[in-house]
């Protein structure tokens, strides 16, 4: 059997350890090449997601925002449109946008679950801020104030908690009053829970129920329209100034609504829409 001599150099230089050591760092940069190309990749995909939900807001030009249908002087539909403050602030926001709005009317139960379930692209309709909330969505920096407090006749001797026991208290489901009262009430004391801020207004105002558990402009908003009505707080529930509510994925819009509210502030148009809903000048308001 003939070998080639060149054949048989090949052959050992082949199988000597330096070629084999050249082949297994050749085999190791190429795995770490495609190792931090993929980790590049998978840590720039949120920062795509997360502009993409801003740009495509500046791009159609169409801004979607969740507004209460049943909570005066926030927001309440009439003559068959939305109107209140939160309503106008979703005006100023979509102008400061760029974009045309489309309201979406919404009780207190569904507000986050417009926004998660993408019919909207915020939630504007006095919204507080809860640790529980804030496991869901994101909140801005709050942009009006709001008190909860039980609400009755003056004749009722209602003065804290223990004075709801053996009376009826009204209070819409999933509001802030809602969980707070689920939290603090003594034992024995009778929630009543609706659906909605008109089916627990009424009825308190019907007689159906001895106390109201809602906020200190709600109730303004209702003695205005009723002003044969005794009706005072009896004690405070929780402050719990409203924001606006972002889904967890958009930093970048997020930053852009706190944005929004510091420059309404400043310019004054906050106060302006208080003192016409609200009957008073835009109290201060803590920073998130």
């Amino acid at each position: 059997m003939t070998i080639n001599p060149e054949e048989g150099l090949r052959q050992a230089h082949a199988s000597s350890p330096s070629a084999a050591l050249r082949e297994v760092t050749m085999i190791t940069g190429r795995l770490l090449a495609r190792f931090i190309g993929t980790f590049v990749l998978l840590n720039l995909l949120p920062a795509v997601a997360w502009a993409d939900d801003l740009d495509r807001l500046l791009e159609t030009g169409v801004v979607r925002v969740a507004v209460p249908q049943d909570l005066p002087p926030f927001g309440s539909i009439v003559d068959g449109a939305p109107r209140g403050y939160d309503v106008d602030v979703a005006r100023l926001l979509a102008a400061d946008l760029g974009g045309r709005l489309e309201l979406v009317a919404v009780t207190s139960p569904n507000r986050i679950a417009a926004l998660l379930t993408h019919r909207a692209d915020l939630v504007i309709a006095n919204l507080g801020i809860t640790p529980e909330r804030a496991k869901a969505i994101s909140f801005s920096t709050p942009y009006a104030p709001f008190f909860s407090a039980v609400f009755g006749a003056p004749d009722l001797a209602v003065k804290g908690l223990a004075d709801l026991l053996g009376r009826k208290t009204a209070v819409t489901r999933d509001t802030i009053e809602d969980g707070e009262l689920a939290r603090i009430a003594p034992q024995g004391a009778e929630i009543v829970r609706f659906d909605d801020n008109d089916a627990t207004m009424s009825a308190f105002l019907s007689g159906k129920a001895d106390l109201i558990a809602t906020g200190n402009v709600v109730m303004a908003a209702v003695l205005k329209q009723h002003p044969e009505r005794r009706i005072e707080s009896k004690f405070l529930i929780k402050e719990s100034p409203a924001a606006i509510g972002v889904r967890h994925e958009e930093p970048g819009l997020l930053n852009w609504v706190n944005v929004f509210v510091f420059h309404k502030k400043l310019s004054g148009d906050l106060d302006r829409l208080s003192r016409q809903w609200f009957g008073e000048p835009l109290r201060p308001l803590p920073v998130l």
